[in-house]
């Protein structure tokens, strides 16, 4: 497989937030995905003076790639009150900018098609009881009312009419509007090359442009946020997978929610169209922190390799690259100059498998076209949770990593947290199962729910 790094800047349309950036502020952001955008838009309406960096283009990488589910079924105990809230926020953040994300409360449902996946679908239903969610179990009766253009029935499903859905791309040059008008100083094509550390602790950030003197540095990098750790001494079991996802013309109308079963799942698209992926088959790219973290995987691996493509080498250039500098100094150019949109390849053969797939489900759509296809990187830890937590070994520097695949739905409640987080105040959640120091503590990693 091979990878595309991304079109050359300058050949790109213009930069919608070029810079330049300042040479001071009270908290920089790095990264400019949903998780660094929300964080950098919290801060500034705490009057924190905020600069977001972005090497590439905001939401250009996982952030505008992803599903667009909003999904509170199914969630880690410990994640859902961040996605409850997150659902508040995704609600006054569609209303500030005008109706502009794409948000429609259309439910997720997830079929079952055996005895024992219905099984593990009610063993969830204790933990929506109690957070006070709307999810109920289907019968198979009643999975058949939803979908009765589907070829096929099912044993049950779960379904929860709360949840829903908004449109990645738009959504987040959207917020990134948004974020601006309150003040934050967003910076596209502009990388951050390593941290600023002056009496050991943050003291800012050293940009391809030049430093700025920050007290508070947020690294909100996704994929690429080990790789700047690491160079800095510090390290966090992080992969990523690689992820294909399709997206059709207009259809008629078959479901207008989300949906999953076992093998893959689709969701109405504002357009009209469906966006399509695997469930679960992913593309596992090999590397350095392949093997220098197994230990940490053991655990999750079957899970993760069942179904997935593994590939012997990430492609030159990806943050788990085998060419890929691990140091650099402030002073060259970084990792992140040479790659500055991650754009992996989509599978064709998983692009002809969604599309048949789903032709297959809904026989009356005919033959379905794929308008197109595109592939992601999901940046993923071994409990399939993320790190939202200040790091002990850089006073100055929060940060909110591993997102798991989840970052897109809680990207907004986590954007609160952090901004909580570098400001001292309480976060309002328990925090515990996010915290930086439990790859290092003795503890257990328990992987969260896989239903």
């Amino acid at each position: 497989m091979t990878a595309r790094a991304g079109a050359a800047l300058t050949a790109a349309p213009p930069l919608a937030w070029p810079g330049p950036p300042p040479p001071e502020a009270a908290a920089v952001v790095i990264g400019g995905g949903i998780v660094g955008l929300m964080s950098a838009l919290f801060l500034a309406e705490r009057g924190v003076r905020t600069v977001l960096l972005e090497k590439g283009r905001i939401g250009a990488e996982q952030s505008g790639r992803n599903w667009g589910w909003l999904r509170a079924q199914g969630r880690d105990p410990a994640e859902l009150p961040l996605m409850i809230e997150a659902h508040r926020l995704w609600d006054r953040l569609d209303a500030e900018t005008g109706r502009a994300l794409g948000l429609r409360r259309t439910g997720v449902l997830f079929t079952a098609d055996s005895p024992r996946r219905m099984a593990g679908y009610e063993g969830w239903l204790g933990v929506a009881r109690a957070h006070g969610l709307d999810t109920r179990a289907l019968s198979g009766a009643e999975v058949a009312a939803m979908l009765p253009a589907a070829a096929r029935r099912w044993e049950g499903g779960l379904w929860t009419p709360s949840d829903g859905r908004a449109e990645p791309g738009p959504a987040m040059a959207a917020l990134a509007r948004l974020a601006a008008a309150r003040g934050v100083r967003l910076v596209e094509g502009c990388a951050a090359r390593t941290l600023d550390l002056a009496a050991g602790r943050v003291a800012g950030v050293v940009t391809e442009a030049g430093r700025i003197a920050a007290p508070a540095v947020v690294l909100a990098g996704g994929a690429w946020s080990s790789l700047l750790l690491r160079n800095h001494g510090v390290a966090i079991p992080q992969l990523s997978v690689l992820a294909t996802v399709a997206a059709t013309g207009p259809l008629p109308p078959v479901f207008d929610g989300c949906a999953s079963d076992r093998s893959f799942a689709f969701r109405r698209r504002a357009d009209g169209g469906y966006t399509l992926a695997p469930s679960a088959r992913h593309e596992v790219l090999l590397g350095p922190d392949s093997f220098r973290h197994v230990a940490a995987w053991r655990g999750h691996l079957r899970d993760e390799l069942r179904g997935s493509r593994v590939l012997p080498w990430a492609p030159r250039g990806f943050p788990d690259g085998w060419t890929t500098r691990r140091r650099w100094t402030a002073e060259g150019k970084s990792p992140f100059e040479a790659m500055r949109v991650l754009d992996p390849r989509p599978h064709g053969r998983t692009v002809a498998w969604l599309r048949a797939a789903f032709s297959a489900l809904f026989p009356a759509l005919g033959t379905v076209a794929i308008a197109r296809a595109w592939g992601g990187m999901i940046d993923s830890l071994p409990d399939v949770v993320p790190v939202i937590d200040d790091v002990p070994a850089l006073p100055g520097l929060t940060l909110a990593t591993g997102m798991s695949g989840h970052g897109f739905g809680i990207g907004p409640a986590v954007g609160r947290v952090v901004a909580d987080l570098v400001t001292g105040r309480a976060p309002g959640h328990d925090l515990a199962r996010f915290r930086f120091g439990r790859f290092s503590d003795g503890s257990q990693l328990a992987p969260g729910p896989t239903i």
